[in-house]
């Protein structure tokens, strides 16, 4: 959609900035991609976001929304056109909702925490927790594919999908920096099936931050 007026202040490496990369992708928008130095914060993110001063940061014209799960459901409403990303069904769009919170509450800080983490045995408890949301993820995707859906929420890409699928380059840091995979075929069956498809989806051209990028900008950062 050409002449959207829109522009994202965002990271490359930043889970939450690819979100909502994705769900613009899904609608098809047209979008200025503005890349923020997070050492040096720019003028225009900290006029944008006052409170938090944080990405991502979408510009509607000159209106700002900010956080990534409220800027992707303001996507969804004013771009309804397109692809849904949440339910139409009131109980699915609150079910999608508290799977996505579940995700960033349970999964994603176990996540951020174990990466931060040097020692490889304070560590542990960090991945049993990763462990045991994956299970748990595991069983409602389940329940989806028993359904007959492609994805959390139906045959394309939505909420959780986003969600979850936005943590898969953290994955492959977590997995390189403990030297075994997370998501394994003989406990996650649905999540590695799921995993291609979701990367292998035309909306996600491109969008992927590379592994070797990610785990340079790591090693970079504890230098």
């Amino acid at each position: 959609m050409a002449n959207s007026n829109l522009k994202l202040l965002g990271c490359w490496f930043s889970p939450f900035a690819l979100r909502v990369k994705i769900a613009l992708s899904i609608k098809s928008l047209v979008y200025e991609d503005i890349e923020e130095t997070l050492n040096a914060k720019s003028q225009l993110l900290l006029q944008s976001n006052p409170v938090h001063k944080k990405i991502p940061v979408l510009l509607h014209g000159d209106k700002p929304i900010c956080e990534s799960t409220i800027i992707i459901e303001y996507i969804d409403e004013v771009w309804n056109s397109g692809p849904s990303i949440l339910p139409s069904d009131a109980h699915d769009r609150a079910m999608a909702r508290f799977w996505a919170a579940y995700i960033d509450d349970k999964c994603m800080l176990a996540m951020v925490k174990s990466v931060r983490v040097e020692d490889a045995e304070k560590r542990k408890p960090y991945l049993e927790e990763i462990e045991d949301s994956l299970v748990t993820i595991e069983g409602e995707l389940q329940k989806c594919c028993r359904e007959g859906k492609g994805y959390f929420g139906g045959e394309q890409i939505g909420l959780v999908d986003i969600t979850f699928g936005s943590l898969l380059g953290m994955m492959g840091i977590i997995e390189t920096m403990n030297g075994r995979k997370m998501i394994v075929e003989e406990k996650h069956p649905c999540l590695v099936k799921w995993a291609d498809r979701f990367a292998s989806d035309p909306n996600m051209k491109g969008l992927i931050p590379e592994h070797e990028k990610l785990i340079s900008l790591m090693r970079l950062g504890k230098e």
